[in-house]
């Protein structure tokens, strides 16, 4: 199979791009592919003839969604039905990533493929958008959902990650107050990347959940960082409330697998793991760096 990926210099592009190394891959970043033109989708996928496009591109910076909402509908929903039709055309497979936002999070235990989903703010209801274009344009596709995404390689969109954001302000010695009242599954990219190399390589089509095993609170991730790293900072909690976020955030939003896990598939590991190894990947990539 020939594998194509859009946002391959991505936190998960760059991931993704590690762990299909060895197969038959097309890496385009955005300065390659533009999804939002679909002369330049049309113009990329037609050149490769992929069998299967992954597309990581995403407009997910959520409170400045909520300003910008027709960007956010540009990449999130037009952008990807751009690349699903290109796709319908050249008869090959997509598989495109979603978020656990497209729930408003008032299950209070972990969702399901099959739960109805109720975004509660504009990037939540962009990506539910996306998804339906994907569902609707093509047969052969698999959409994954997943959360709270931490990787080597950062998030460019972001300026880094959420745990790239709690090392850099404890080391400048800052008071941090998280929130403790929003629930969610973190999940290390290269977790995700070997994940969806595994689901890649069959043809089980569908929408699949594929976060870390088990979830935590926002306060809880910055507290089990900074006890790897043996850091001790001032670290408090606070409620969404006293945030000032201007998006509305699902308060539990844990994914379950159930989809893979029916599958015999599901490969993912507790967050706490991946935390671990990506903590010890980044000392790694900064030795690296000094050398």
């Amino acid at each position: 199979m020939r594998y194509l990926i859009i946002g391959a210099n991505g936190q998960l592009g760059s991931d993704l791009v590690r762990v299909f190394r060895e197969e038959d891959l097309i890496a385009l970043t955005h300065d390659e592919i533009e999804i939002c033109d679909i002369a330049s989708v049309r113009k990329a996928l037609g050149r490769f003839a992929p069998d299967l496009v992954i597309n990581t591109a995403a407009y997910h910076k959520v409170d400045i969604c909520e300003d910008h909402a027709e960007e956010a509908f540009a990449v999130n929903a037009l952008g990807v039905r751009n690349v699903a039709l290109i796709c319908r055309e050249l008869n090959c497979a997509l598989m495109h990533f979603s978020t656990d936002y497209v729930f408003d999070g008032r299950k209070a235990e972990p969702y399901v493929e099959d739960d109805m989903p109720s975004p509660l703010n504009a990037y939540g209801i962009s990506k539910l958008a996306g998804e339906c274009f994907v569902r609707s344009l093509l047969d052969r596709y698999f959409i994954l959902r997943t959360s709270g995404l931490f990787g080597v390689a950062g998030s460019s969109g972001k300026g880094g990650n959420f745990v790239e954001t709690m090392l850099r302000l404890a080391g400048e010695g800052r008071a941090l107050r998280v929130v403790d009242d929003q629930v969610l599954s973190p999940t290390y990219t290269l977790d995700l990347a070997r994940q969806v190399r595994v689901l890649a390589s069959g043809e089980h089509f569908g929408l699949y959940h594929a976060t870390s095993h088990g979830a935590c609170s926002w306060y809880e991730f910055a507290a089990r960082i900074f006890e790897l790293e043996g850091l001790a900072p001032d670290l408090s909690p606070q409620t969404t409330a006293e945030s000032g976020s201007q998006a509305v955030r699902p308060a539990y939003s844990e994914l379950h697998n159930l989809g893979l896990e029916r599958l015999g598939l599901d490969r993912m590991r507790p967050w706490e793991e991946g935390l671990a190894d990506y903590l010890i990947a980044r000392r790694a990539r900064g030795a690296e760096g000094q050398s």
